[in-house]
């Protein structure tokens, strides 16, 4: 039998104490806890964290790789949404991310997609119908349906949504939400269906008119999209019903932390420390039923060692009793994985972006610092010999979208923002279709970066003026099967080229790859057009005059 003690002060976050101890582990779960103040306590033990929604393609990684990177920072489990393989690859490669997962100490709790593909105004290279999601929850064993982005269809009583949310229920599994924005009676009518989580909330009182229904918020704080400080006071005022999650989180700033720097940003601010650790730990436990330990005898050894409550340096984390991370180094080794993908894009050529001046009036995107949600904006286009370019200027840049599965024409707009006074940057991680999508000063950089991303077959590309920088993403198109600190510096140094370009923006790759999803308003571009999320259509570029 695989025995040993872990010495400490011993945190019981439900019971809200802290105690010198040890804690006692047999055959992987707690054995027992003892308490005894003459125990040396210059160490804090307390459960490890957990992301209560996260989408395991957003880091680059497969889930064997982002579980190294995790554990380092006191994360045992994640509530994982694996849509974005989903839209590539369908039910195949929520598998794939199923059976990777499970060939390394961390407990990821993967759902089954609810909308793949997200809308009909793009194209995506598969489809998971009810009856998938149905297979998924009782061959696969899934806890929940993840997040129900259509929530126009759930208002609108649509046949295929009513299905796929009664599977869920039938089942007795619990409904991930998504409805960005969505307020008052109609907030109320899409919580009663089902869902019974939101991580979308942007504003303080969108959340409490939420909260209010029943419903619990995930607080986000992701590479993009950074809610934290907009919703922190929850934590204190809904300890019960707050999460804590990052949704999107790109290698880089994985390496440099995960929930563990929400927990410390919450206790800056001044909340209760075991509020806090009620979010951080034990809420996603119990809401959906998590095979992870809250440090009570009988549960599996899932902890964390730290410092002291205060600074929070992980020293040690366990799952299962295994220690998996020691003073920032994970002991989670690589494993060799296969690679599948879905990728049958052409070359573009740039006189396939020239854009005819239909009119003097643009339609803007205008992308927003640490927000999913953009703006639309008009302004006076910039016409060159008849057709509509890019003027930097002005900050106007061109934003392509090329179908990635089958050929097509590509579908272009303009953009704010973005901050590129030259070059291009390409990725064909564009939520949630995936198609590649690229933003850019000079049609033939564009060209060049997307062409860089089709003869890889998939990734992050920069180009300026003939050079071109790239990280290939073999896996489905969205991920590297490679080392995750090597990926990880590899982004970096791409991410670095993209602000040396001009951009301004924190995240330049994964606010691009947001620019495509159409269920966040108000305006994005699908490979099909440009669509207007509020009317829920696809729009002219030119306004009309």
């Amino acid at each position: 039998m695989d025995k040993f003690n872990v010495n400490g002060n011993i945190i019981d976050i439900e019971a809200r104490r802290m105690r010198p101890g040890t804690v006692h582990v047999e055959d992987g779960r707690i054995a027992a806890l003892s308490f005894d103040t003459a125990v040396a306590a210059e160490r804090t033990i307390l459960p490890g964290f957990i992301d209560a929604h996260v989408h395991v393609e957003s880091s680059m990684l497969i889930p064997s790789e982002f579980a190294r990177l995790a554990v380092r920072h006191g994360t045992v489990a994640t509530v994982s949404d694996p849509h974005e393989i989903g839209n590539v690859l369908g039910i195949d490669g929520v598998r794939y991310m199923i059976r990777n997962g499970k060939r390394v100490p961390f407990k990821f709790f993967f759902g089954a997609p609810s909308c793949v593909p997200a809308t009909a105004f793009e194209t995506a290279g598969a489809e998971i119908t009810a009856a998938d999601i149905r297979r998924l929850f009782e061959e696969d064993g899934l806890l929940y349906l993840s997040e129900m982005m259509n929530f126009p269809g759930v208002l609108a009583n649509d046949g295929v949504v009513r299905e796929k949310l009664a599977i869920a229920k039938e089942l007795g599994r619990q409904i991930d939400g998504h409805a960005p924005g969505l307020r008052g009676e109609d907030a109320g009518r899409y919580i009663i269906s089902g869902p019974s989580t939101d991580h979308e909330c942007f504003s303080l009182d969108e959340a409490l008119d939420k909260l209010r229904f029943g419903m619990k918020i995930a607080i986000r704080e992701g590479s993009a999209a950074k809610n934290f400080e907009a919703l922190h006071s929850l934590i204190s005022s809904h300890p019960g019903q707050v999460f804590l999650c990052s949704d999107d989180k790109h290698p880089n700033d994985l390496v440099n932390g995960h929930i563990n720097e929400l927990v410390k940003r919450a206790l800056a601010k001044g909340h209760n420390f075991y509020d806090v650790l009620q979010c951080a730990c034990v809420n996603p436990v119990k809401h959906y039923g998590l095979d992870v330990g809250l440090l009570q005898p009988g549960d599996p050894a899932d902890f964390i060692v730290v410092d002291n409550p205060q600074d929070l340096r992980i020293l040690e984390t366990y799952t299962n009793g295994q220690l998996v991370a020691r003073e920032g180094t994970s002991l989670i080794p690589s494993v060799h994985e296969a690679e599948l993908n879905n990728f049958n894009a052409q070359p573009l050529r740039a006189e396939e972006l020239a854009v005819k001046a239909t009119g003097t009036s643009l339609r803007l995107i205008e992308a927003l610092e640490g927000q999913l949600i953009t703006n639309q904006v008009r302004d006076t286009a910039r016409i060159v010999a008849g057709h509509a370019v890019a003027d930097p200027s002005r900050d106007i840049l061109k934003l392509v979208v090329v179908n990635r599965y089958q050929p097509a024409a590509p579908a272009i707009a303009f953009i704010k923002n973005f901050g590129l006074k030259r070059g291009a940057i390409a990725s064909s991680v564009a939520h949630d279709s995936h198609n590649i999508i690229a933003v850019g000063v000079e049609d033939q950089d564009i060209c060049a970066a997307v062409n860089a991303l089709v003869a890889a077959r998939g990734g992050v590309a920069v180009a300026d003026r003939g050079a071109i920088d790239l990280l290939p993403l073999p896996v489905a198109g969205i991920m590297s099967a490679g080392d995750a600190f090597s990926v990880a510096e590899e982004y970096t140094r791409l991410d670095r080229r993209a602000k040396e370009l001009g951009s301004t923006l924190h995240a330049p790759f994964m606010t691009l790859s947001f620019m495509a999803l159409l269920v966040i308003p108000a305006l994005k571009l699908s490979d099909r057009g440009l669509f207007d999320g509020d009317r829920f259509e696809i729009v002219n570029v030119f306004e009309e005059e």
